[in-house]
């Protein structure tokens, strides 16, 4: 096929483009703007293109498939000129089903754990030489690419609960129609799509509906997936989990399935309950729970997720994607568990559209409470260029709920603080979808170790 990529920069677009590169077909993309690592991804697969911009001159009748990422406009000129010329346009998540109507379709959906349950069932099956398909939304130790398609009878899939594409409005977990599904949990997210409770749930309501007779893992620990599954289809097969038992010794977690204990390089009770609902999906593919537990003990996490970074005698550092609040809560509560007689220096950004809403602000309220030093840091150039309403240091603090919180909003101001703080006997916790205005947080962490 001749396959042309609108926006091909995006983290699951330009994964795409690679694989489908690999499987022999002919792939050119456009973007405005590209970073790392999809830069010099894309550059070392032959994909980047030469100048940046979008050129509609290069869309003819002799492409078979355009596929439009959600960083494209719907009045991009290139997807105006495909159009015009009745090519067919999907969206990655739509095109990806079509490329997997004649395989089991598993999806893992939920507003938290998503990302690291998918990453937990790729591991498995990779180290017991299962043949697969995925899609997942991180880099993933030992996988090359986020994004795998071939003839693989199986497919897992991360089931994003954002929308598809500038022209298709509807949530990507709604295209996959799986036969076999995960929902970690459900937490009200990306108000700047779902500006209600309600509207956000329905899309979930609407999952389960999809599913039919299909089979649904959920946690059972969240009120909601439990209101849900009550009133599912009769024929519809449920299967709950929770968090197992476990105990932590010296920083280090041991989990009991089965009535036999296993020793985890992860952590925290989120993870506990991700693990417990991707053993789950793996048992309903074939894989036995001691198949599952002896493969998942060295699985050390994906990207970003409570991801270690540095480590001495009396402290570790560590980075994760928290942004949204049940997020932030479960990952600051892990961190603080696992290490007890430390404390815990937490720092946060608030970064991505919701969080920087006012009206979504008071969502944070207790989510850092586990947190000895609590910090909260946001660029007010970020609030303008959302074109979002001013908030102010004071509106913060008030919203998370803590006297003693300290706000920042200058980056140099914020690496100067934590570079002079004693970190003896403490954890220092940076939580963020960005950057923090530009810090590289691996070489600021190991700095501050050695320091």
């Amino acid at each position: 096929m001749r396959i042309h990529f609108i926006a091909i920069g995006g983290a699951a677009m330009h994964n795409l483009a690679i694989a489908l590169k690999i499987n022999g077909h002919e792939v050119s993309g456009s973007d405005d703007q590209i970073f790392d690592p999809s830069r010099s991804r894309l550059a070392n697969h032959g994909l980047l293109p030469e100048v940046m911009g979008w050129f509609p001159e290069t869309i003819s009748n002799h492409l078979d498939a355009i596929i439009l990422g959600m960083h494209a406009r719907p009045d991009n000129p290139e997807l105006l000129r495909a159009q015009e010329l009745g090519l067919k346009v999907y969206s990655y998540p739509e095109f990806v089903y079509e490329q997997s109507t004649e395989k089991t379709r598993v999806v893992i959906a939920g507003s938290h754990g998503k990302t690291t349950i998918t990453s937990m069932i790729l591991h498995v099956l990779k180290s017991l030489g299962k043949d697969f398909d995925y899609l997942v939304g991180a880099q993933i130790q030992g996988f090359d690419t986020m994004v795998r398609l071939s003839d693989a009878p199986i497919i897992v899939l991360e089931g994003d609960e954002y929308l598809s594409s500038p022209i298709d409005r509807r949530p990507k977990f709604h295209l996959y129609k799986p036969q076999i599904a995960l929902i970690s949990g459900i937490a009200w997210d990306h108000i700047n799509v779902f500006p209600t409770w309600e509207n956000y749930l329905e899309q979930f309501k609407i999952f389960f509906d999809q599913l039919e007779d299909g089979t649904l893992v959920y946690c059972q620990a969240d009120e909601h997936l439990n209101e849900l599954a009550a009133k599912a289809q009769p024929q519809l097969n449920q299967v709950a989990y929770a968090t197992p038992k476990y105990k932590i010794e010296n920083g280090v977690t041991t989990v009991e399935i089965s009535g036999v204990e296993y020793r985890l390089a992860i952590f925290g009770e989120h993870n506990l309950q991700n693990m417990n609902g991707a053993r789950l999906i793996c048992e309903q593919i074939g894989v036995s729970t001691e198949q599952f537990m002896k493969s998942i003990t060295n699985f050390t996490g994906a990207a970003r997720r409570l991801e270690e970074i540095a480590r001495n005698e009396n402290t570790v550092v560590y980075k994760d994607f928290a942004h949204s609040p049940s997020k932030l809560k479960a990952t600051t509560d892990a961190v603080k568990m696992q290490w007890p007689d430390r404390l815990l220096v937490a720092c946060m950004e608030l970064h991505t559209f919701s969080s920087l809403t006012k009206e979504f602000l008071a969502e944070y309220s207790g989510t850092m409470d586990r947190a000895d030093m609590p910090i909260v840091f946001y660029k007010e150039e970020t609030i303008a260029h959302k074109k979002l309403e001013p908030i102010s240091v004071e509106e913060v603090k008030q919203s998370f709920g803590r006297d003693d919180l300290r706000v920042f909003t200058n980056t140099n101001e914020l690496t100067a603080f934590l570079g002079q703080l004693d970190l003896q006997n403490k954890n220092l916790l940076m939580m963020s979808s960005g950057n923090f205005g530009g810090i590289n947080i691996d070489e600021f962490g190991k700095d501050l170790i050695q320091s």
